[in-house]
């Protein structure tokens, strides 16, 4: 699934530009560029995870339940399993900011996302490991904790007209989505790719990147050169698998095929720049 999405993603990322390469060339006025107006907006929204993405991060995040000691001599394997208070919301906030031009009724920007760090913190500093001779031993735990940030070029269309005071404004887009996930202790993982090897989790953040697929409508009340939006879209992402030092985590039992899809509700705030041309029509005022 993740391959066939980056080869579309990749696809329409070639023929958007063979298209733009093409007009440019063919003709000259394809386009007047001091008619084209800069913009940034700001957008506050809820994101709701589907199912298999909240899968996706409970399994991951609070994967693991075999612990080394520290001591080089002590090979035994540790056993624990600490109550972690699981992700059962699925409503999330989330943040974007976009930067963009727009010309006449077609509009391109880059939209940064992000959605806010969330975290099940440990129940305890410590967890009592016990190995299969019933020996025990202490080790660390940390919290729970997972953010995303992703990048979108996205392409929308006034469909109302440039001007007009109410407009509705379709968008698609692609880009990527990144997954920051902090495991719960150092745990022993086993490759997915090799199931002689091993890795010791640490205390730190790992990550994993994947192709993404955005799609939007906003309702906007246009009072130049500050606009109000009302937006609402579906955001698609299959993340690959993480890299834990060297060793491909594979924790899902239950065939969630890494999901990350979420739907999004939000109020956005525009501002829209002067074009050229009307900066020289003020300055002949």
């Amino acid at each position: 699934m993740k391959t066939k999405i980056a080869t579309l993603c990749m696809a329409v990322m070639f023929s958007i530009l063979t298209l733009a390469t093409h007009s440019s060339a063919a003709d000259p006025g394809f386009y007047d560029k001091d008619h084209i107006r800069g913009f940034i907006s700001f957008g506050a929204d809820v994101r709701g995870m589907m199912p298999g993405f909240k899968d996706y991060i409970n399994n991951t995040v609070f994967v693991g339940s075999t612990l080394k000691a520290n001591s080089g001599a002590d090979t035994s394997l540790y056993y624990a399993s600490p109550k972690y208070k699981k992700f059962d919301s699925s409503i999330y906030p989330g943040l974007q900011f976009n930067v963009g031009a727009q010309y006449k009724q077609f509009m391109t920007w880059i939209n940064f996302n992000f959605m806010i760090t969330q975290t099940s913190e440990r129940p305890s500093k410590n967890v009592t490991a016990v190995d299969t001779s019933g020996n025990a031993q202490s080790f660390p735990l940390y919290d729970g904790r997972w953010f995303s940030y992703g990048v979108d070029w996205m392409f929308g269309w006034k469909l109302l007209g440039e001007e007009a005071f109410f407009n509705l404004i379709p968008a698609v887009g692609i880009g990527f989505s990144m997954m920051n996930i902090h495991f719960t202790a150092n745990w022993v993982t086993y490759s997915m790719d090799n199931k002689g090897q091993t890795s010791i989790m640490r205390d730190r953040y790992y990550s994993t990147m994947a192709a993404s697929f955005n799609a939007e409508l906003e309702a906007r009340l246009q009072f130049n050169p500050v606009s109000v939006g009302l937006y609402a879209g579906y955001h698609v992402v299959r993340y690959n698998e993480l890299d834990v030092d060297g060793s491909k985590l594979h924790p899902l039992r239950n065939d969630t095929d890494n999901d990350g899809d979420t739907w999004f509700v939000g109020l956005r705030v525009t501002w829209t720049f002067l074009s050229p041309w009307e900066k020289k029509q003020l300055d002949k005022i």
